[in-house]
């Protein structure tokens, strides 16, 4: 949205791209043969919230889903938690990932810092995963068994995974960029019997031995039974201080055939974890069915992937844009994995991949765009991107200035979709539609079968142009199952379902503050948990970052709303806000002027920091989310290793410029 509040339109599909639209074909199927008619997007969205069962049957008969044993009925319980989807139904997510293939198709193609661009098709990928499954078996794993990952972003890991589902096992990853006590605190909680790991990576140009890492993992995973090891780092790894361990080779059984082992709908597919900034990670599970179900809706008719798409998604095996594009292989486009820093040997890295590898489609986090845009990187000079016709944003809302460099440095016809969703449910509440025109700084719409609302604290739906909390109020198919370890159910209700308790039970409250405008766009403004009340205005703290990101001199920024350590009432806050400086600037009372004015303008004059603090990093996780609850908490008084788990951050030494800065705050004036 413009300044003067006028909707900015940046993009609108052309009738080809909407006929061709995969959406478009549904919709005709969905009049044709269900007699549902509906003349736009916003209507074909109410029917699949307000018919919900009739809208996932629909889903699963227009992409044939297979299974052995047919479903009783397709919502047995509506309730959250403990809703029951398509119950009586045996399937398999692996089966459906193979079916229809051809040998010589092109599967995937990947990258690293360690390997140039090379490709899989599906034969090559169908051995591989079959070879995994044999060994796997061979190793006495079964049905509901845990195994689990300590893989970067390589074909390997896909393979594994499909391996795993097509057995009935549970898979789990992490990245093997995740410390070790990182690792340790989220697949303890699940007793995995086999480890699936490498030998080291290369991150940034250097590389980062990891054996000694695994003997440490080994000793802290004691139900670990056979640790594989994948020479990844070296030809020929030393294994020697390890226990029980066998390289990958050795371990996989080529030549078998590839079989299809039938599970409960709601038989656990994988184990996701929430962003362990505070106390053990949960120990997300999500269903084979639930997310077959969820990924073949979203990649089909949200992503829009078709035949002659390759797909890219810059992510690593922690993050759950992994598992999101793993889930492009149930449909006719192949996908594209990188491994290393996007940013080595500089940010043009993974532009120079796209045009390589011939992508259609590229998926990033907003910070990478960010980062993009203040180190000016020219996408489409001198490379030929003309096959890439879309780009994906999410792990953070992309501010309005992301937008249009996206619009001016990739290309004025690209469909830009930044989505919103979360590990939680392993998709996107809101955010892309390819029907649908784009507006500067908005998310298109809800997804299919999302009954998305903005709630206030009382649980009133607010209007058009209020902010409130995110909830979803009716239930989806992959959101968690139960937790792990969670024999109650207890920690999964108190996670999502206990902030409404009292006003209206069992609705999902997300944690994000979203807006919603007339023409169904939405605006995410930030964490509900983080957001800044000042004088009863309430900001999110997305919109204060693109005030002040959008001076040339800062390039990262952070703030929070604190108690005054030892003030006499708990409501007299004080607000730092921390920036990160460009090479040569200086945080000078002028930059300080200027912050204060863009705020004042921009947001609210309420929202002007009471100091501007300049700082050499600011505290990411690993998915490159900001942590200001964790900074918060430190900042009011509580030890760090209490208010994160540094494992969980991007550099774990980042929180003690702000541990020592809490210090200056309680000592005596």
């Amino acid at each position: 949205m413009s300044d003067t509040g006028v909707p900015v339109l940046l993009w609108q599909p052309s009738p080809e791209r909407i006929g061709h639209a995969n959406i478009t074909q549904y919709a005709s199927w969905l009049a044709r043969e269900k007699g549902v008619s509906t003349s736009s997007y916003d209507e074909l969205w109410r029917w699949s919230v307000t018919e919900l069962e009739a809208f996932w049957a629909s889903i699963w008969e227009y992409y044939d889903v297979q299974a052995s044993a047919p479903y009783e009925q397709v919502l047995e319980q509506a309730t959250m938690p403990g809703a029951r989807w398509f119950t009586g139904s045996r399937l398999n997510y692996a089966e459906h990932v193979f079916r229809n293939r051809y040998d010589t198709a092109l599967a995937l193609q990947h990258a690293s810092e360690l390997r140039g661009l090379q490709a899989w098709t599906w034969a090559e990928l169908r051995a591989q995963t079959a070879a995994m499954a044999a060994g796997l078996r061979a190793a006495g794993v079964t049905e509901g068994d845990r195994v689990v990952a300590y893989l970067p972003n390589i074909p390997e890991a896909i393979a594994a995974f499909l391996a795993c589902a097509s057995i009935g096992a549970t898979w789990s990853s992490c990245s093997p960029d995740f410390g070790a006590r990182t690792v340790v605190d989220r697949f303890s909680q699940i007793e995995p019997t086999v480890l699936l790991c490498v030998d080291g990576y290369r991150y940034g140009g250097k590389d980062f031995d990891r054996t000694t890492v695994l003997a440490g993992l080994q000793e802290e995973l004691p139900t670990v039974r056979t640790t594989v090891v994948l020479p990844y780092l070296s030809a020929e790894p030393d294994l020697s201080g390890l226990r029980d361990a066998v390289l990958w080779q050795d371990f996989v059984r080529s030549g078998e055939e590839l079989t299809f082992a039938p599970v409960a709908f709601d038989h656990p597919l994988w184990v996701l974890y929430s962003s362990g900034t505070t106390g053990l990670p949960k120990p997300i599970v999500q269903s084979q069915g639930g997310i077959l179900l969820e990924q073949l809706k979203k990649l089909h008719l949200h992503l829009d992937a078709h035949e002659e798409d390759r797909v890219l998604w810059f992510t690593t095996t922690g993050w759950m844009m992994w598992n999101f594009l793993v889930g492009v292989l149930l449909t006719p486009a192949s996908i594209v994995l990188y491994d290393g820093n996007p940013g080595t040997p500089s940010l043009d890295r993974l532009w120079d991949l796209a045009e390589e590898a011939g992508v259609t489609i590229f998926g990033t986090g907003a910070a990478f765009i960010a980062s993009c845009m203040k180190a000016g990187v020219e996408p489409a000079a001198g490379r030929d991107l003309s096959k890439l016709n879309a780009v994906g944003a999410t792990g953070s809302p992309l501010s309005p200035e992301g937008f249009r460099w996206v619009y001016d440095h990739v290309g004025e016809d690209t469909w830009l979709f930044s989505t919103s969703g979360g590990t939680d449910v392993c998709t996107a509440f809101v955010g892309g539609v390819p029907t649908e025109p784009v507006y500067l700084g908005e998310l298109q719409s809800r997804s299919l079968g999302c009954d998305v609302q903005a709630w206030d604290e009382n649980g009133n739906e607010l209007g058009f142009g209020e902010v409130g909390e995110l909830v979803i109020t009716q239930p989806m198919p992959s959101m968690p199952v139960f937790f792990w370890g969670d024999e109650d159910g207890s920690r999964y209700h108190d996670s999502y379902f206990a902030y409404f308790e009292g006003v209206r039970p069992g609705v999902w409250r997300h944690g994000d503050w979203i807006e919603f405008s007339e023409r169904g766009t939405c605006v995410i403004h930030g964490r509900s948990d983080s957001t800044i009340n000042r004088g009863g205005i309430r900001m999110g703290t997305a919109e204060i970052y693109a005030a002040v990101l959008a001076l040339d001199e800062i390039l990262d920024a952070l703030i929070v709303d604190v108690g005054r350590p030892g003030s006499a009432s708990s409501t007299e806050g004080f607000m730092p806000l921390f920036v990160v400086l460009r090479e040569g600037a200086e945080l000078d009372e002028d930059l300080i002027r200027r912050i204060a004015r863009r705020i004042r303008e921009d947001c609210s004059p309420r929202h002007v920091p009471d100091v501007v603090e300049a700082v050499a990093q600011i505290p990411r996780t690993l998915s490159g989310k900001v942590l200001e609850v964790p900074v918060k908490r430190i900042l009011m008084g509580q030890p760090a290793d209490q208010a994160a788990s540094r494992d969980s951050l991007a550099d774990p030494d980042a929180l003690d410029w702000f541990v020592a800065y809490a210090r200056t705050l309680a000592a005596p004036a």
